[in-house]
């Protein structure tokens, strides 16, 4: 995977001065940035020759540099990099199988869209428990509840994983590999590495995929797995010299580009099995999309991988995109990038948009992209965003500082390669931002929070007029929204005072029949208390053959990890218990058969899942 690193001195950090005179970055605020309309970047463009390609990137790059320069003003007294850039310049940004016969029935990972798998920390099939913890695989059989193989993932930060009959396909990140990193630049770039296991017998590898840039999510239909990668050509950034002026900077970037052949620009692959090794550049040229005004130098690749076969390179289609959030249905994959603008000394929001990235998925092979678009505002996370009736709904929060915030509801139709909005709603949470989202059909769910928290009901059955119909205000707030049936909704957040002071976890259930006039039913509250779910909706479990939700709880220190258990009946709930396990914080639960099964870093506890008494002990250690 041996690459030549792309070093730009300052891209992201420098701004443009015309003058010789050194300059410096500021804090304050730039010039308010004009709204953004709803629309698409140009149509997307590939190209045969590789030196077009390389040509089209280093254009990108230089969009890079002079989109960070209208984002600070310089002043005297040489280049000075603000924090949040050496930060940034680091980070890069499913159904379970269906139960045969002889399997009891059995829970899977809480999706968004049913039918569309999402890797998580563990699976089941309804005859096995796998799980990965501590960058180590465990199988767990069902029936005799004990652990009945383990795989070290070579001291990765496994941290998620899919599940498809006997394969499981395990994500990790890494450090690229193969990079040189010059002095007095940042860590390396991270890799992602994708490593497919054999659980017909003792878990074992059969391929691993290792990639340049960071995975940003997975979506899984059927036996194949949906990978995206975020990559970027210029993974280093060596900070400008003190007595450089910005125009010096500028044309040592330039400098640099024009030195720089298209293998630095594409992302490289190592590829290895137990009797091969493989390496090489990831994507072809002619397999690399660029808008026609491209505004950024990353990558977004898509890898399409079936577990049920050999582990290859995945079929890779790539867009010269950034991206950050990715929501998927059967037919199509949305990848979000955020671009939020920074200013004033507190570094608060002053604005920002949000470029929409739509892939097909619906046939078989690699996805294709097939539109893009630009909305207002940016994302609370993927509940942001929601297919239906060949629309997509976005919510979104836009404004800087909390008097100017307010949220919005907007609906894109793809026309041609574009995808142009057909409908808004604005002015939800005037002075607030969203806390959770939930779309259910034609309905959507948006909740605001500063003080209180206003649940607003949308009726969004005209794409071209989604329109606000009502309006609840209580205490606290809730982060994430489940649909119970019945038309009722369940939330999960954080009870507080009429100040808004948060006070520990409430969940709520809400009346919601009438989208006019939203009503809460009852709460139940762990004073003092968090729980995962709050913020990572794979750790709720709704069971709604007998009404039970279970939801990891922590105090306010992040430990003393349990797991409360709830059943919703009628217009109320009643605690069936808590379950602690000896050692370990529970962090996700499983409904198999009678049994309910809590998982923790230490180990899996199993009990009654009718009074939570406990059967089984299964430590990790």
């Amino acid at each position: 995977m041996k690459r030549p690193g792309v070093v730009l001195a300052g891209i992201v950090v420098v701004g443009l001065c015309a003058g010789s005179a050194p300059a410096v970055l500021d804090w304050r605020a730039p010039d308010p940035v004009p709204p953004t309309t709803t629309g698409g970047p140009a149509a997307l463009v590939a190209f045969d020759s590789c030196d077009e390609v390389l040509s089209r990137f280093r254009t990108a790059a230089m969009s890079d540099f002079d989109e960070a320069a209208r984002q600070w003003i310089p002043t005297e007294n040489g280049i000075a990099v603000p924090n949040s850039v050496s930060d940034s310049a680091t980070d890069a940004k499913a159904a379970a199988t269906p139960a045969r016969q002889s399997v009891p029935e059995h829970s899977g990972t809480n999706v968004q869209e049913a039918g569309v798998d999402e890797p998580d920390l563990v699976k089941t099939d309804g005859k096995r428990v796998v799980t990965i913890t501590d960058g180590v695989l465990r199988v767990l059989d069902v029936a005799s509840r004990a652990v009945t193989g383990t795989l070290d993932m070579a001291n990765s930060s496994a941290t998620q994983l899919l599940l498809s009959g006997d394969r499981a396909l395990v994500v990790t990140t890494s450090v690229a590999t193969g990079i040189p990193i010059p002095p007095n630049e940042f860590a390396p770039p991270t890799g992602s590495r994708l490593v497919l296991v054999d659980l017909s017998g003792p878990p074992k590898a059969l391929g691993t995929l290792s990639v340049d840039g960071a995975y940003l999510d997975a979506r899984q239909i059927g036996g194949v797995a949906r990978v995206v990668v975020s990559s970027t050509a210029h993974p280093a950034f060596v900070y400008p010299q003190p007595s450089w002026s910005i125009a010096q900077t500028r044309l040592e970037n330039e400098k640099a580009l024009a030195a720089t052949t298209i293998s630095a620009w594409l992302p490289h692959y190592e590829l290895s099995t137990p009797t091969s090794r493989r390496e090489g550049t990831l994507v072809d040229c002619s397999r690399v999309s660029f808008p026609e005004q491209p505004t950024t130098a990353s990558l977004l690749t898509v890898l399409t991988l079936d577990l049920s076969a050999a582990l290859g390179t995945g079929d890779p289609v790539s867009v010269v995109a950034a991206g950050d959030t990715v929501y998927g249905t059967a037919s199509n994959l949305y990848v979000a990038d955020q671009r939020q603008v920074f200013g004033g000394r507190s570094g608060t929001q002053v604005s920002g948009t949000t470029a929409v990235h739509q892939f097909d998925i619906s046939r078989p092979g690699p996805p294709k992209h097939v539109a893009s678009g630009v909305v207002d505002g940016v994302p609370l996370n993927k509940y942001s965003f929601s297919e239906y009736a060949g629309h997509l709904r976005i919510a979104t929060t836009s404004g800087g500082g909390p008097g100017a915030q307010q949220s919005s509801v907007i609906v894109l139709e793809r026309r041609g390669e574009v995808l142009t909005q057909t409908g808004r709603v604005d002015g939800l949470g005037v002075g607030e931002r969203i806390y959770s989202v939930r779309f259910i059909g034609a309905v959507g769910y948006v909740v605001t929070f500063r003080q209180t928290d206003p649940l607003y009901t949308l009726d969004l059955a005209d794409p071209a007029k989604p329109r606000v119909v009502g309006e609840l205000k209580i205490n606290g707030y809730s982060a994430y929204l489940h649909p119970a049936g019945d038309g009722r909704l369940i939330g999960v957040g954080q009870d507080a005072n009429d100040r808004g002071r948060v006070s520990g976890t409430q969940v709520s259930l809400f009346d919601v029949r009438d989208p006019a006039k939203p009503e809460r039913l009852a709460q139940y509250q762990v004073p003092g208390a968090n729980s995962e779910a709050e913020y990572d909706p794979h750790a709720f479990l709704y069971w709604p053959e007998d009404g039970l939700l279970v939801l990891p709880i922590t105090d306010r220190t992040g430990v003393n990890g349990t797991a409360l258990a709830l059943r919703l009946s009628g217009n109320g709930f009643s605690e069936v218990g808590t379950v602690s396990q000896p050692t370990g914080s529970v962090r996700r639960s499983l409904v198999i058969g009678d049994d309910l099964w809590t998982v923790s870093e230490a180990g899996v506890l199993v009990s009654r899942v009718d009074r939570v008494a406990q059967l089984a002990w299964v430590p990790f250690g």
